[in-house]
């Protein structure tokens, strides 16, 4: 069954070669111009790459900006509890008349 796949798999990179070739020798472009315009498709590509790792960036100094934000909400609200926990333990401590032991 492995050597099946595997056989497969090599005729499939086979016909693509071979699809390579054929593609090649009947491009309807000479080979400066077929170059050209791989050339171009390549540019293409990088700016497009480029483009989408910027908006990448962008969104991650969103997301960012967004996380500390929470953080800081998350920081304040404890900082809150902390303080009302503790003033209630001082009203606590302080009405409360001393025990003996």
């Amino acid at each position: 069954m492995a050597d099946h796949e595997g056989n497969g798999f090599l005729w499939f990179l086979a016909g693509l070669g071979v699809g390579a070739v054929v593609g090649v020798l009947y491009a309807p472009r000479s080979g400066d111009e077929m170059r050209d315009v791989i050339r171009s498709k390549a540019q293409e590509g990088s700016e497009r790459v480029r483009e989408q790792a910027r908006r990448a960036r962008e969104q991650a100094g969103d997301w960012v900006d967004r996380g500390r934000d929470v953080l800081n909400q998350q920081k304040e609200q404890f900082r809150n509890a902390y303080e009302a926990g503790r003033q209630a333990y001082n009203e606590t401590t302080a009405a409360e008349p001393p025990k003996s032991i």
